[in-house]
């Protein structure tokens, strides 16, 4: 068995790992961090996982904490995540991150939208992690540097597209929408119940933090630099992301024929499902599952294609992407502990 450790275990992404890990037939579940709930059950956290794990939170770090497990998931908050990295590496161990610490290759454009980087000597090390477009970089990594959720659904839905260059790059319009879970457990107004319920609104409209990490990726499947429209939103419901990108498409190509790029290049990708013609993703079908659904309509009338995924951002968003992760540096089937149905009602 696969030792894995959480590191952050306290959190809304944490607790997905645990979720998924103890069902893993290969992983064990060993040591899980938390400074809050030192000395807590993780199932007296969140008793959603009475019966699935025995394991006490636990405040360590350093030699004590790299040897009570072969694989770590740090599940910590940006900055936090580069002072861990580095020491569980020169341990030995493997390290599936999901901050946004080791996911932008360049430090400074890091900088510029994060802090100043404390461990830059690892970001040409680090592996993107997004399966379906870096597998085989994956298998050999150390260091995976988990995509952040909006990122997810966007890349995979433009991927096609933009590496068979039938869409303009130079004027991608992305609205995004997301469960309030993606803006963690923390305590904060804005999140409050009263403050998401019956409303919907965006949020730092021309500055998130994930624009330079979608813009880094669109960019490599482009071949050239390019600058997003990126604007995200807040939906009162608990998890799931939706987004909807807008691309003017520069050559002649029909329904089919977009239908024909996606369905050559995802063939045999088991987490990303095309939908029907005549049917367009919603988060309520991929809510607890690792799928990322797309579907697409083009508008004659303007020459665009109207791409729209969903995922559920704790999940192929987050956790479930992290673990796939896992399983691929680990030499696991790519979709154990990951073949769960999507939860509908």
């Amino acid at each position: 068995m696969l030792k894995v450790g959480i590191i952050g275990a306290s959190g809304y992404t944490g607790v997905e790992l645990a979720r998924l890990i103890c069902r893993h037939p290969g992983a064990e579940l060993t040591v899980a961090t938390s400074r809050q709930y030192a000395g807590k059950k993780l199932s007296a956290i969140y008793p959603s996982l009475l019966g699935m794990t025995d394991i006490f939170c636990q405040n360590i770090t350093g030699s004590e904490l790299a040897g009570q497990a072969d694989l770590f998931f740090t599940a910590v908050p940006h900055q936090t995540a580069m002072a861990i990295v580095p020491d569980l590496l020169e341990a030995g161990k493997k390290v599936i991150d999901l901050s946004a610490d080791f996911r932008i290759h360049d430090a400074k454009v890091y900088e510029q939208w994060y802090q100043a980087h404390s461990a830059p000597e690892y970001l040409a090390e680090a592996v993107y992690g997004l399966p379906e477009l870096y597998r085989q970089n994956i298998l050999a990594a150390r260091l995976v540097a988990n995509p952040g959720c909006y990122p997810t659904s966007v890349i995979l839905a433009l991927a096609p597209l933009l590496k068979a260059g039938v869409i303009k790059s130079d004027n991608l319009i992305i609205d995004s929408k997301s469960g309030a879970a993606g803006a963690g457990r923390s305590a904060s107004v804005a999140s409050l119940y009263c403050e998401v319920n019956e409303g919907f609104r965006a949020y730092k409209v021309g500055e998130h933090r994930h624009t330079p990490e979608i813009e880094q990726e669109l960019g490599l499947l482009a071949g050239r630099m390019l600058t997003v429209s990126f604007t995200p939103h807040l939906l009162p419901m608990s998890r799931g992301i939706l987004s909807t990108i807008y691309a003017d498409l520069c050559v002649d190509i029909d329904r089919e024929g977009i239908q024909k790029l996606y369905q050559e290049h995802y063939q045999g990708e088991h987490f990303v499902r095309l939908c029907p013609v005549d049917q367009l993703p919603a988060t309520q079908f991929v809510r607890g599952s690792n799928f990322c659904d797309i579907g697409f309509k083009i508008d004659p009338r303007t020459g665009r294609i109207v791409v729209v995924s969903a995922i559920d951002n704790l999940v192929k968003g987050a956790a479930g992407q992290a673990v796939q992760n896992m399983n691929l540096v680990s030499g696991f089937a790519e979709t154990d502990g990951l073949l769960n149905a999507p939860l509908f009602p």
